[in-house]
């Protein structure tokens, strides 16, 4: 079943693109620039609107000159739409008290916004029962017991926290009953980053991954660069023994059983950051890539019975070209190059470089960052959240960053790499508009099109400043988005491979959530369309097993997709 849900142009939006305009020297509604060195940096623009939209969250670590490490890992945000109006709502996880890691004010209250559908969001987290407890990382979004309701699983250093949607408005906690509180088998809470939702075995209900960081409490942190207040320094990773990863598998009857050593996954102990999620070898199963913090990567290869190999350093991935570790924080695990494999890509802090793994095929992966431009682009920049999304509907997928560094005195710019074909990039960042100059301590970062206007739009969190909520006022060209919903794989999608085929050009996506660092952006799939006006073909290979052909879709449109009961229904 296909069914449009938006095929219009909001009208509110015209109070916005006349500034965008004048701001970035473009006309949204203009015609397509060619690609040349001096009109390729005109294409994308973006406008911080978060203070007239109503988005008054601050990322609070509650930093006091301790240098607590805890301090500088925080800020995942999600992109949930928990009322199933068609609109994406945005979700902030937030810090607590030092060193009691308790939210015992309302400022580290993690929050929810709902979309207004008029350029505004409410703060309605008071009436969702989402304020949350302890020290939160980051956040999943997943409808994990295939009741049509989008639920959130947040997590932290000293809680993690399911959130299951009631369909009204509000959440309950339900934590303990389903056995995901992201401790070990000893009791102990393991300091929890991030964490995807997936259906790692193809039986229809999700299960979740969690990146677990270091072994660390207050009590035990160790004081780095020296004794008095001002020559305190934020202590290296090396400092601190890893943590495994957590593999929870869902029962179907809302609990869950920890599989983590069963399955493999939790065999091996890393410093796990951000976790991306795709099918890189196409054999219908989900592969899993975490992102490392100064140790090796690891890409966890799923077998299809229910365990799973790490591969990384065999695959090409768990190492730079030049065999060093980074601080690797945020991830992505997309079809950059148009030729239907994910590829990887994560950063680093500064003068380390980030990291663009192209996928080969055969279970291999090479280093080309410096073929790319990205090992040029990115040595200035602490990276943290990330993703491969099309922000000038051209269809290929572009690079967005957001940058910041370890401490106060190190604020930094986010950055847009504007994919130019050919597996290169270009740093457009300058005149994407001043807004995007901000030098801030960027650190989540998701993707969604907000006001359902087909340009990917972006929210940024920073330490101890307001969220940014950068809107895509870039020229306008055509695109179409697709809302999946499953009935023998799990509703929301997940794990879904679709084939896009228009005149110019062939897209490969995936429906998977999990990106960039801690954050989750929304569930709709994006095709940036360019100058044709119609999809010829869209094939869905559900999670099932399976496979749906759509013909002739008209651009410019939001779909909803609902998957056949059977072949024959197709």
């Amino acid at each position: 079943m296909v069914r449009p849900l938006r095929l219009y142009f909001p009208w509110w939006q015209l109070l916005f693109l006349l500034p965008a305009a004048v701001i970035c020297g473009l006309w949204p509604l203009g015609g397509t620039p060619s690609l040349t060195d001096s009109t390729v940096s005109s294409r994308i623009c973006f406008q911080d609107v978060a203070t007239a939209a109503g988005l008054d969250f601050v990322l609070r670590n509650d930093a006091a000159g301790r240098k607590y490490q805890v301090e500088t890992i925080l800020g995942g945000v999600g992109i949930v739409d928990f009322d199933n109006d068609g609109w994406p709502d945005l979700f902030a996880a937030n810090g607590a008290s030092l060193p009691t890691l308790e939210k015992n004010h309302p400022r580290f209250y993690n929050r929810l916004y709902r979309n207004n559908r008029n350029g505004t969001f409410t703060d309605v987290t008071d009436k969702a029962g989402v304020a949350g407890r302890g020290y939160s990382m980051g956040v999943a979004v997943g409808d994990f017991n295939n009741d049509g309701w989008e639920d959130l699983y947040v997590v932290g250093v000293n809680e993690n926290i399911l959130y299951r949607n009631n369909g009204d408005g509000t959440f309950t906690d339900i934590t303990q009953a389903a056995g995901v509180d992201g401790r070990d088998p000893s009791g102990k809470k393991l300091w929890s980053v991030a964490a995807a939702w997936l259906d790692y075995d193809n039986d229809g209900g999700l299960d979740l991954l969690v990146s677990n960081y270091c072994d660390w409490s207050p009590g035990n942190d160790p004081v780095c660069g020296g004794l008095a207040g001002q020559s305190r320094t934020y202590c290296s990773p090396d400092s601190y023994r890893g943590q495994p990863c957590v593999l929870y598998h869902n029962n179907g009857d809302g609990t869950f059983t920890d599989v983590s050593l069963a399955s493999g996954i939790g065999k091996i102990l890393a410093k796990g950051m951000g976790v991306a999620v795709s099918d890189y070898d196409g054999d219908g199963h989900a592969d899993a890539f975490v992102a490392n913090d100064n140790a090796r990567n690891l890409l966890f290869h799923n077998l299809g019975n229910g365990r799973f190999e790490e591969i990384g350093i065999s695959a090409g991935v768990a190492y730079n070209g030049d065999g060093r570790q980074i601080s690797g924080m945020g991830a992505d695990f997309r079809d950059y190059d148009g030729d239907g494999r994910p590829d990887i890509v994560m950063t680093g802090l500064s003068r380390e470089t980030f990291e663009l793994f192209i996928n080969l095929g055969n279970n291999q992966f090479t280093d080309f960052s410096a073929q790319s431009g990205i090992l040029r682009l990115s040595q200035p920049w602490s990276g943290w959240s990330c993703g491969f999304v099309d922000l000038d509907n051209d269809g290929l997928p572009d690079f967005f960053v957001a940058n910041g560094g370890l401490d106060i005195d190190a604020p930094q710019p986010n950055r847009v790499f504007r994919n130019l074909g050919e597996r290169r990039f270009v740093d457009v960042s300058v005149s994407a508009g001043p807004d995007l100059q901000a030098r801030r301590l960027h650190r989540g970062a998701a993707f969604a099109d907000f006001d359902n206007n087909g340009q990917i739009d972006v929210v940024v969190t920073a330490l101890n400043e307001r969220l940014e909520l950068l809107m895509n006022h870039s020229l306008r060209q055509h695109w179409l988005e697709l809302k999946l919903r499953g009935r023998i794989s799990n509703r929301s999608a997940l794990g879904a491979h679709i084939v896009c085929q228009s005149s110019s050009r062939r897209q490969v996506s995936w429906v998977s959530n999990s990106v960039g660092y801690a954050s989750a952006s929304d569930l709709r799939v994006h095709f940036g369309l360019g100058e044709d006006r119609l999809a010829n073909s869209v094939e869905i290979r559900w999670p099932s097993g399976i496979v749906q052909r759509l013909t002739s879709l008209p651009c410019d449109q939001i779909l909803e997709v609902i998957e056949p009961a059977s072949e024959k229904e197709k």
